[in-house]
C-alpha cells in the first residue's frame, strides 16, 4: 500500500505467523469453531459443508449444490447456509478463482443443515415475492433469528450487476424481511458486542456501515432517507478494497476481510483501522475466533484453499447459539 495512504498512519501492518489447520479445500469460506475444536467450512467451488476434524481430516457433512456461502449455528443446533446459487470458477497457478454465475444459474437461497444426519432443508427462496439473487453471510442475534446479505449477481456478457440487500428471517421459515435496499455488494455482516448494532460490509465501496437495531430483526426507521443518511458509515477504505466477510470481538473491534491486500484489516469501534493481519493470499476472505480463550483466529484463505490459524492479543466475540 503506498505510504501516502491516509489510513496507514496508524495501522500496526502484522505478517501473521500462521499455523495451517487444514488444506486440500476448494474455495473455503465460513469457518465455524466448534466447542470440540473441531471446525465446519462451506467449500464454495466444493458446493459442500465440510467437517474438519483437529488433525485436518475432511469430512462432507452435506453435499449442496448451488454456492454455500456463509455459514453460522442456529437455535436448534442445525448449521444455516447462504448459498449464493452458483459461482463458476477457474483455476491459475494452483489457485481457485471466482468467475460469473454459472449457466444452470436460477437464484440463491438460504438452508439449514442437520449436523447429525446431513439433511438439508432450504427455507427461503424469495422476500415478498422478490427472489433471492445471491446471499452471502449471517448472523444470529439472541431472539433466535437471523440477519443476512444478499450481494447479488454481475452476469456474463451483460453491463448489469444486481444491487444488494440486508434481510432479517427467522430460523423457523416463518419470516422472512427486507431490512435494508440498496446496498452495493453487501457482503460482511456481525453485531456489536451489545446486539444494538448491525455491521455490513460493502464489497464494493470498500465500506463497513453501521446500522441501529431497534427490535429483533428491526432497524431505525431509514425511510426515506438519502443514501448518506441510512446508517453511519463506520470506515471507508483509502485503498482499493474488496471487503469480503467479518467479525467482530468482544472489544466490539470489526474484523474484515481485504481483498487484495492479502489480510484481514481491523476496525476499532471509534471507526479506525488499527491492525493490518497480513496472511499471503489475495483472497483472503473470512475469520472466526475460537480456542480456550477465544484468542485464536481462524481465517480462510480462499483461493489456496487454506483454514489457517493466528493468534491475536484480543478475544473474540461469542456468537448466540455457538456449540
Amino acid at each position: 500500500m503506498p505510504a501516502s495512504t491516509p489510513d496507514t498512519a496508524d495501522t500496526a501492518f502484522v505478517e501473521a505467523a500462521f499455523v495451517e489447520v487444514a488444506g486440500g479445500l476448494r474455495f473455503p469460506e465460513g469457518p465455524v469453531a466448534l466447542a470440540d475444536g473441531t471446525f465446519l467450512v462451506v467449500e464454495i467451488a466444493g458446493k459442500t459443508l465440510t467437517h474438519i476434524a483437529a488433525d485436518g481430516t475432511l469430512t462432507v457433512i452435506a453435499d449442496l449444490g448451488g454456492g454455500p456461502n456463509g455459514a453460522a449455528i442456529g437455535p436448534d443446533g442445525r448449521c444455516y447456509v447462504c448459498n449464493n446459487g452458483g459461482i463458476s470458477f477457474y483455476e491459475r497457478d494452483g489457485k481457485f478463482l471466482p468467475g460469473y454465475p454459472p449457466d444452470d444459474y436460477a437464484g440463491g437461497w438460504i438452508e439449514a443443515v442437520d449436523l447429525q444426519t446431513g439433511n438439508v432443508e432450504r427455507l427461503y427462496y424469495a422476500c415478498d415475492g422478490v427472489p433471492l439473487k445471491a446471499p452471502n453471510d449471517l448472523v444470529f442475534d439472541d431472539a433466535g433469528g437471523f440477519w443476512f446479505t444478499d450481494i447479488g449477481k454481475q452476469y456474463r456478457g451483460k453491463r448489469e450487476r444486481d444491487l444488494g440487500t440486508l434481510y432479517y428471517a427467522k430460523a423457523d421459515g416463518s419470516l422472512i424481511r427486507e431490512a435494508l435496499f440498496p446496498l452495493d455488494g453487501p457482503n460482511g455482516v456481525g453485531l456489536s458486542p451489545d446486539g444494538k448494532t448491525v455491521y455490513v460490509a460493502e464489497s464494493y465501496t470498500g465500506r463497513v456501515w453501521a446500522f441501529d437495531i431497534e427490535s429483533p430483526g428491526q432497524l431505525r426507521d431509514y425511510s426515506g432517507r438519502p443514501p448518506w443518511r441510512r446508517g453511519r458509515l463506520h470506515w471507508a477504505a483509502s485503498h482499493y478494497a474488496m471487503l469480503d466477510s467479518l467479525a467482530v470481538d468482544a472489544e466490539n473491534n470489526v474484523y474484515v476481510g481485504d481483498i487484495p491486500m492479502g489480510g484481514i484489516s481491523v476496525i476499532s469501534p471509534e471507526g479506525e483501522r488499527i491492525e493490518q493481519i497480513r496472511v499471503p493470499d489475495e483472497l483472503t476472505t473470512n475469520i472466526c475466533f475460537g480456542g480456550d480463550d477465544r484468542r485464536a483466529m481462524f481465517i480462510t484463505m480462499s483461493s489456496t484453499g487454506r483454514l489457517v490459524r493466528v493468534d491475536g492479543p484480543r478475544a473474540g466475540l461469542r456468537l448466540n447459539y455457538e456449540q
